[in-house]
This record gives C-alpha cells, sequence and structure tokens, in this order.
C-alpha cells in the first residue's frame, strides 16, 4: 500500500488560505472508513481545523467513520510537530 503522502489527498491543498486564519490550530490526514460529513469510504483527506473542529474530528475517529493517519499543531500558518500515526509495525 502506497503511503499517505504518495497519495492526491481531497480537502485542504497544504497552501490552502484555512491554514493561516487566526483560529486554525490542527492540521489532520485521515482515511473516510464510512460515510460521513467528511465524505466516502476511502477518500483520503487533509484538513486544517479549529479546536473545535478537531474535538470533532476525534469524535469522528471514535465513531470509526474516519481513520486519522498524521496530524500536527498549527501556529500561525507554521505546521508543527508533524506525527504519524503512532502505531508501528516492528519486524
Amino acid at each position: 500500500m502506497r503511503d499517505i503522502s504518495a497519495r492526491e489527498l481531497k480537502g485542504h491543498n497544504i497552501l490552502a488560505v484555512e491554514r493561516f486564519q487566526d483560529n486554525t490550530r490542527r492540521m489532520i490526514e485521515f482515511s473516510v472508513l464510512r460515510s460521513c460529513a467528511y465524505g466516502s469510504p476511502g477518500d483520503e483527506t487533509r484538513l486544517f481545523l479549529t479546536e473545535d473542529g478537531y474535538q470533532a474530528a476525534l469524535l469522528s475517529q471514535q465513531h470509526r467513520e474516519i481513520k486519522i493517519k498524521r496530524y500536527a499543531r498549527v501556529i500561525e500558518g507554521h505546521i508543527l510537530d508533524f506525527k504519524p500515526d503512532k502505531r508501528r509495525r516492528h519486524s
């Protein structure tokens, strides 16, 4: 399976205006598992979110509608602490 960063992502592109808004605090990249407000199953999406939007995305993940693959904090348009999902394969 190809890495999410090599795929075409829906949602916001990396230079989206949402990234630079004053209230943007998070960036997430995720897969849609079930049809929901975020898209259709199989969609790979990037969003820049306010703290409230991020909490809503975490709730969607708890309901197994989406699976967050990568996330980062955003401060004044700068993407900080870009982290992949913490689960890793060990050989």
